[in-house]
């Protein structure tokens, strides 16, 4: 059987992604200090099996040669991100040791011909910032920018692009509401004043940055969100129908709309209507002008995308099993939903899944692109995040991870459809490089195209690695 081939854009960007704090190890050398992720860590019941990042991946020592595994996996893009506890050790004077460590990465990617993507923020926020209210700390976004500008002031004439957060959708929301991660608060309304004051950070950074701007210095400046498509699980139900709305306001829209749109949905507000953070009402949080910093004209927009969502209404009547996520160990620590007032519960439609009991809809994520394209009049999309955690094993030291191939090329293939439907997406990241710190659920969860050993940290590309690399090579994916 032969295949042909479906190319991509000339120009389009290929790469791969990562997170400070997910790989890098080295948690307290060279002045580093605690992130609110060190200190969730050690909190009974919040991690699987109590794993802490104090090694990961030990990229801090070893990036040279992750930088160079990229290089023979034809990876032309690396998007990683800059710890904060690393650069600015508990928010206060910068670090030169922290900021010597990028320089060099940086140099590193560019002498390998490979495009520095760095994300400014990742979640790890300094503990000693959190300890003065954290993100709900108008504050905080004030101190993000002097960071962020620390950080451009040192990699600026080397770097042209940039992302202010990514996902502040989990910072805000399994952060401050739900409590699934760090800082592990479960208060609310917090998580929508923390979504504001990210967003804030967001703007601050941007205007600061451009301010920077010279003729031999052209910053792009981006953001990443993780995005859904909100569909109703039963149609004909009016209840599952306001949900799928009440999810999309809370999930997409609460930053699409002040990012793209310089405001807040009416319905936004009318569903937190009564909702309070230490006593005020969420929208006394936004001050004059807050929007116009937020809004400011983005060169380009990340999106990360693993499943879309069907919500249902409560009460819903089903069985443990028949609720997404229900088929796998999770923190024993209690957490409550993510989604200010919750109220909806998300049933199996039936699709396939992936090992982290995720459903697999790639048409979702065609539907998305377009949506931002039609609705939004977005800017240039990059996919920053994509791929799937599978079961890995190596076996005669190779790893045969053929699910997680087929996912990526199921969704390069949705990402080509909406790029034939006029949407302008200019490159792929898949998720992940590394096999890495998976959050609450430690490291059982494997999403790298490369397998690590923990145990020696010996790299070993899996199949996707290498199909993937091909994919690169040709800026094509095969149709079989």
């Amino acid at each position: 059987m032969t295949s042909t081939y479906r190319a991509f854009p000339q120009h389009f960007l290929w790469g791969a992604a990562t997170a400070a704090f997910q790989i890098e190890g080295a948690y307290d050398e060279d002045g580093r200090t605690d992130s609110i992720w060190d200190t969730f860590t050690r909190v009974p019941g919040a991690i699987v099996a109590g794993d802490t990042a104090e090694v990961a991946c030990d990229h801090y020592h070893r990036m040279p040669e992750d930088v160079a595994l990229m290089k023979r996996l034809n990876h032309a893009a690396y998007r990683f991100s800059v710890a904060w506890p690393r650069v600015r050790p508990d928010g206060g004077a910068v670090n030169q040791k922290g900021l010597d460590f990028y320089s060099r990465l940086v140099d590193e990617l560019l002498e390998a011909g490979m495009v520095p993507w760095p994300t400014l923020y990742h979640w790890d926020l300094p503990q000693v910032l959190e300890d003065a209210g954290g993100w709900t700390n108008r504050d905080t976004a004030h101190r993000f920018a002097e960071y962020a500008v620390s950080v451009y002031d040192a990699l600026g004439d080397r770097v042209e692009a940039w992302t202010t957060l990514n996902e502040p959708w989990c910072s805000a929301f399994m952060g401050y509401t739900g409590g699934q991660h760090a800082p592990g608060r479960q208060e609310g309304a917090a998580g929508i004043v923390a979504a504001h004051h990210l967003l804030l950070g967001h703007g601050l950074v941007v205007d600061e940055v451009r301010r920077r701007a010279t003729p031999d210095r052209r910053p792009q400046l981006g953001i990443t969100l993780n995005l859904t498509v909100a569909d109703p699980f039963d149609p004909a139900r009016p209840a599952d129908v306001d949900a799928a709305r009440r999810l999309d306001g809370l999930h997409n829209r609460v930053f699409l709309d002040p990012l793209l749109r310089g405001r807040y949905a009416d319905d936004l507000a009318a569903d937190t209507e009564g909702m309070a953070f230490e006593g005020r009402p969420w929208s006394s949080y936004v001050h004059d002008g807050d929007l116009a910093l937020i809004s400011a004209p983005l060169d380009f927009l990340g999106v990360n995308f693993y499943h879309g969502d069907v919500p249902a209404a409560l009460p819903y009547d089903a069985a443990p099993d028949e609720l997404l996520g229900s088929r796998i160990q999770g923190p024993a620590r209690p957490r409550t939903s993510p989604y200010p007032g919750g109220g909806f519960v998300f049933p199996r439609r039936g699709l396939p899944t992936t090992d982290r009991d995720w459903e697999i809809d790639p048409a979702a994520l065609t539907r998305l692109l377009v949506r931002l394209h039609e609705e939004y009049a977005a800017p240039p999309i990059y996919i920053t995040e994509n791929g799937a955690m599978c079961d890995d094993v190596v076996v005669d030291g190779e790893v045969h991870d053929d699910a997680r191939r087929d996912f990526i090329e199921r969704h390069l293939h949705a990402t080509l459809d909406a790029i034939d439907a006029g949407v302008d997406v200019r490159g792929y990241f898949v998720w992940s490089l590394l096999d890495n710190f998976e959050w609450s659920y430690g490291y059982g969860h494997r999403f790298g195209i490369v397998h690590v050993d923990y145990e020696t940290q010996v790299r070993t590309p899996k199949g996707s690695a290498f199909w993937y690399a091909d994919v690169i090579a040709r800026n094509a994916v095969p149709v079989p």
